[in-house]
């Protein structure tokens, strides 16, 4: 109370002797002076320069949206025994309102002895401002006589507190009640049908308007405008733009607007030019469409030029523009000028804030967003859920789950964790950083649920390779009856492609079909990879032919599934065929080609590949370099492999591998111990596949501790349990060195069954060192997995041959006669001049077949006349091909006997 009293009294004194505590504030306000000078006065009849001063201080604290001496002078006005009329009144009451102190506005409404019908308005418009509609009806209700601007008032408040259906109810009324319509009601009730998108409400308006003859009116016509855009008619907007007597620059840039928000960006810029031409000039919301429009298009260089205009009109430093500006250059991935742009603003707001964050994490530069997101915080302008979304958005493109999580915990704490548009960019960051758990502890939270929420969980799991869950939860998305769109059936697909269910595959592609989007681009492209995972080739490119466009996607993918297949040739075919067509190839394309040409070892076609990429600057990319690393080492040719590689500007664990494969499939094991020890130095962490090519390298140099240590650390220092490859690099290690026992120990010991690969392998060494009993014992494992197996028989038969036991070598070959057993052809193939040549033991297909027997029969006597032991396993399969090639082949005949 002793506050209240003092600052009565300051006040007082203040306005009584403002020489002593005023005078610079009086300096400001000419005309306060006449005011002060009748201070002592107490008569009611005041001098008639009160009215017009106190009127003039309210008007002008009313335009500053400054309260402070207002309510000086309203202070002064009631100690004066000044009775106000009803126009200064208002005057006092608008000035309350403007500077939102609708309590005081309130308190002077009541106590004027005497209210006309803008009072009555003032306080409608007021109550609006603060969305007090139930105070702004009972006003409008209380109202001795309403006039146009009162129903206007009641009606635009509506608007904009996006209560449109009462909007357009007050407007039906204001109709009935007989008031007639002016062109602000037409403004507004056109917004109306603007927000609702509701075309027919608006040609009724429309017709009203002609009816009153309006039609001609700018403000209403720019209304029609907006109204046919943003009702997705177009084209009738432009008709009825044409017809206008007269435009200003709030009818073009509605006409722009409508352009740029129906996606017909192009037309937006032309009649930007048209609208400089007819010298209109330029606003805020002008250059914000004109720049989205160069934003829609990509076209970096008109928005730049763009840009150099809005500085040269003196919008450059207004936040409006510059953040449509920034947003510009976001989108048309030029992050540098964005940052730029927003660094010489002298005021961000928070639409600056935003449009660099969700830049930042389009354009892959996560970290950078959640920093600036972390700026935002600091300043006073708060966060939406623009903000939110963009900085979970950041956080998923460098997978940072730690911020990801401190960001949960700031959306916890506000009203924005409802969000449906921020729940859902928090499951789909915890989908991308390895975490569905959580996604799905948030989606099972959420009350209400969008098709884009059931895509980011389901995305979840499927990226994450939980194939399962993810068809679980599309299930669950159709028995809610939510229709899925694109996104899920590619995340479904992908699922199907994953598990090679092709069942499940042809029900989702059924579905697909009934919903007509199994042509479409996405779809289409997405369904043929699943057919080519599923082994489905022939399926896959039939689909392709029907395709209403061929994207490079569904070229790939069919190229990839002939790879997978080890079609190589047929993969080559359809990659010359892709060029045929005119498609141009990608990073992905080249890489496939690449593996076929390692697999064929057409090192030929892999150079013209090769040169392919360096003038399409392809050779920066990680995975085609790590494509030519592998494609170089398989052709034999480690010089160039090496070369690749040390040339690569970016090595990841797919390059070091490649590298460190190719060495030890060359038997160069120091080499690659050696490039293995590189990479950890470079801190790249190994996988399986690298400790895989390391044994091998190993068991090359019969380096069992070396091997064994290595074996050991899979586990013990990465957390990588071995798999059975690994367990069969160390048979083949322990096995190279005579360990033969221990190599069965090992794969006793084994947490899993042991297979037909690693069987074969200690069978292989128990004939290096002609250990019959650990041979009989793998020999009668490997016929239990597969009894029809040749190589088994073959192998143990060569083991009895070396240990002198013939009977035993009699018996088998008996075994493998009457089983009807051949040892599988083997295959080899050369490349001369383009052609490729391909071979088969005991092959006559070969036009030159005859003159190639006669070269290996001389080349047979050759080694015989040197005393050249031939290999037992050569012998049997000349035995096994006698009778079908005896006249052809008659020297191996005769060494068979």
């Amino acid at each position: 109370m002793a506050c209240v009293l003092l600052r009565q009294h300051l006040t007082i004194r203040f306005l009584v002797f403002p020489s002593k505590l005023g005078s610079k504030w009086m300096e400001h306000w000419p005309g306060f002076t006449t005011l002060a000078a009748g201070a002592g006065a107490e008569s009611s009849h005041m001098h008639p320069n009160y009215r017009k001063t106190f009127s003039h201080i309210y008007q002008e604290c009313a335009k500053r949206c400054t309260q402070e001496p207002g309510r000086q002078a309203h202070a002064r006005m009631i100690i004066s025994g000044f009775q106000p009329t009803v126009f200064v009144n208002n005057c006092l009451i608008q000035m309350y309102i403007k500077c939102s102190n609708l309590g005081c506005a309130d308190k002077v409404f009541d106590r004027m002895p005497y209210r006309d019908t803008i009072s009555w308005n003032a306080m409608i418009f007021g109550y609006s401002m603060v969305s007090e509609l139930e105070k702004a009806q009972l006003m409008f209700d209380l109202m001795p006589e309403r006039d146009a601007i009162s129903w206007n008032a009641l009606i635009s408040g509506y608007l904009q507190n996006g209560n449109y259906g009462k909007s357009i109810q007050a407007f039906l009324e204001m109709g009935r009640d007989g008031i007639s319509f002016d062109r602000t009601t037409f403004a507004v009730i056109l917004k109306a049908c603007s927000a609702l998108e509701d075309s027919a409400l608006g040609v009724q308006v429309h017709g009203l308007v002609v009816k009153l003859g309006l039609a001609t009116d700018v403000v209403t016509g720019s209304a029609m405008v907006d109204m046919y855009s943003k009702c997705k008619r177009l084209d009738e907007s432009i008709c009825f733009f044409n017809e206008m007597p007269e435009k200003n620059w709030v009818s073009w840039s509605a006409l722009i607007a409508g352009s740029v928000q129906n996606n017909d960006f192009a037309n937006g810029l032309q009649l930007f030019k048209k609208m400089q031409k007819e010298g209109v000039g330029v606003s805020q919301s002008t250059y914000a469409s004109v720049f989205r429009s160069c934003a829609g298009l990509s076209d970096l260089k008109l928005g730049s030029q763009l840009h150099g205009h809005a500085v040269k009109t003196d919008f450059g430093s207004d936040v409006i523009v510059a953040t449509a500006t920034l947003d510009m250059y976001a989108k048309c991935n030029s992050l540098s000028d964005a940052r730029k742009v927003f660094s010489l603003l002298s005021n961000h707001n928070l639409q600056s804030y935003n449009a660099l964050i969700v830049g930042f994490a389009r354009g892959d530069q996560g970290y950078e967003a959640v920093l600036l997101f972390r700026l935002l915080l600091r300043s006073y302008l708060g966060f939406d859920e623009i903000s939110l979304s963009g900085a979970f958005s950041a956080c998923a493109v460098f997978k940072g789950h730690l911020e990801g999580l401190q960001l949960h915990g700031v959306a916890c704490k506000t009203p924005f964790l409802s969000n449906i548009c921020v729940a859902n960019a928090i499951m789909d960051m915890y989908g991308k950083c390895e975490a569905p758990q959580e996604a799905r502890r948030l989606f099972d939270k959420m009350e209400i649920r969008d098709a884009v929420s059931w895509n980011a969980i389901i995305a979840a799991y499927e990226q994450n390779g939980h194939e399962d869950e993810t068809l679980v939860l599309f299930f669950q998305m159709l028995q809610s009856r939510m229709e899925p769109d694109e996104f899920t059936f590619g995340s479904v697909l992908k699922a199907c492609a994953a598990r090679q269910d092709l069942d499940i595959g042809m029900v989702i592609h059924n579905r697909i079909i009934k919903s007509g989007m199994g042509l479409e681009c996405f779809i289409g492209s997405a369904v043929i990879d699943m057919y080519c995972k599923c082994e489905k080739v022939e399926e896959a490119e039939k689909l392709h032919e029907r395709m209403e466009e061929q994207t490079i996607v569904s070229w790939n993918a069919i190229i990839s599934g002939f790879s997978l297949r080890e079609q190589s040739e047929e993969a080559q075919k359809f990659f010359f065929k892709m060029l045929e067509e005119g498609m141009k190839p990608d990073n992905f394309t080249y890489a496939s080609v690449l593996d076929t040409c390692a697999n064929l070892a057409t090192v030929g076609l892999g150079k013209q590949i090769h040169a392919q990429i360096i003038k399409q600057e392809l050779q920066s990319d990680v995975f085609i370099t790590s494509t030519l690393v592998d494609m170089y080492s398989k052709c034999g040719n480690m010089q160039d492999s090496r070369l690749m590689f040390e040339k690569a500007p970016i090595k990841d664990f797919v390059t070091w591998n490649a590298m460190v494969c190719g060495y030890a499939q060359h038997g160069l094991g120091e080499a690659a111990l050696q490039i293995f020890e590189n990479m950890q130095l470079e801190d790249v962490r190994p996988n399986h596949a690298t400790f895989l090519a390391v044994l091998r390298a190993c068991a090359h140099m019969g380096l069992v501790e070396k091997g064994l240590q290595h074996f050991n650390s899979m586990s013990n220092n990465y957390g990588l349990d071995p798999q059975l490859e690994h367990y069969s690099c160390m048979v083949d290690i322990l096995g190279r060195v005579g360990q033969i026992s221990d190599a069965l120990k090992l794969i006793q010991d084994m947490p899993f069954e042991a297979d037909d690969v690693i069987w074969r392998t200690l069978l292989s060494m128990c004939k290096m060192h002609g250990n019959v009993e650990v041979a009989e014992k793998a020999a009668k494992c490997l016929l239990q997995l597969d009894p029809e197996d040749s190589s088994s028989h073959i192998l143990l038969s060569n083991i009895y041959a070396d240990a002198g036991m013939w009977k035993k070598v009699a018996e088998m070959r008996k075994v493998m006669r009457y089983g009807g057993l051949k040892k599988e052809p083997g295959c080899s193939w050369i490349e001369i001049k383009s052609v490729l040549h391909m071979f088969l033991v005991g092959d006559k297909a070969h036009p030159r077949c005859k003159e190639i027997y006669e070269n290996l029969d001389s080349l047979i006597c050759e080694m015989k006349r040197t005393s050249h032991i031939l290999d037992c396993e050569f012998l049997l399969s000349c035995e096994a091909t006698e009778d079908e090639h005896q006249h052809l082949f008659p020297e191996c005949a005769v060494s068979c006997l």
